[in-house]
């Protein structure tokens, strides 16, 4: 059993205070009861809370498909540029964090959540959770650069890079040539130093995909949504 008023502030409905102040004024029911006592013990499972009329579920954790802009950084707290989670700022969750990063140049698919185990999960090194990326080079690939990044380069670490997925997208773009990058780890500015082992440059990079999540079509930069239930189990056995 817990207090009323922690429920409450555990739900996101407010602060501590201003919680109390809800209760005081009739404007919270308990089984349908009004109560004005914020120390009342409830079951968290079994009663039935509401604030203004509107239930109160206790979640958790949270997760948020955010389709990350360029000129925001993947962090939770900075002192020069916005970052991720300020793009979320009408979300009542607490303690959210990005699962990884991208560059603040790049954009695309970032998962943000408050949940520990699940980050960890998704970011081991033992797990080579697949990470899929649209990247505009400078220079069309040649089949032999395809095949040297798909067999592992030297970036200039101890060991070369695992094997990658190398596709060509339909799309076309005047500004630069595009390829589809599927890479198992995340090594500091992976991408950007493979295409430089090949003798190209990373003109544009977005993140299409992470583990089983795909970005939402739906989605422009800056927004976000939701994960669903089948989204969440599948990042948990990815």
């Amino acid at each position: 059993m817990v207090r009323l008023d922690k429920f409450l502030c555990d739900c996101n409905m407010g602060t501590r205070s201003q919680i109390k102040d809800y209760i005081r004024q009739g404007l919270v029911s308990v089984n349908g009861i009004i109560v004005k006592k914020p120390e009342l013990k409830i079951h968290e499972s079994n009663d039935n809370v509401t604030l203004r009329g509107e239930s109160c579920t206790f979640k958790k954790y949270a997760y948020y498909m955010l389709y990350k802009p360029a000129g925001v950084v993947s962090a939770t707290t900075d002192n020069t540029a916005d970052t991720v989670i300020s793009l979320l700022a009408d979300v009542k969750d607490k303690n959210l964090f990005p699962v990884g990063r991208l560059d603040k140049d790049t954009t695309g698919l970032l998962l943000i959540t408050n949940d520990g185990d699940l980050s960890h999960h998704m970011l081991s090194p033992k797990k080579h959770v697949d990470k899929t990326y649209l990247v505009g080079i400078r220079n069309p690939l040649t089949l032999e650069d395809k095949t040297r990044l798909e067999q592992g380069v030297d970036i200039g670490d101890e060991k070369l890079t695992l094997p990658a997925v190398v596709s060509f997208p339909n799309q076309v773009t005047e500004e630069c040539a595009q390829i589809l990058l599927t890479i198992h780890e995340g090594r500091f500015h992976q991408v950007k130093r493979m295409l430089q082992a090949v003798d190209n440059e990373v003109v544009t990079l977005k993140r299409v995909s992470f583990g089983p999540l795909t970005l939402d079509v739906s989605l422009a930069p800056g927004q976000y949504r939701e994960l669903n239930e089948q989204e969440v189990e599948a990042c948990m056995k990815c």
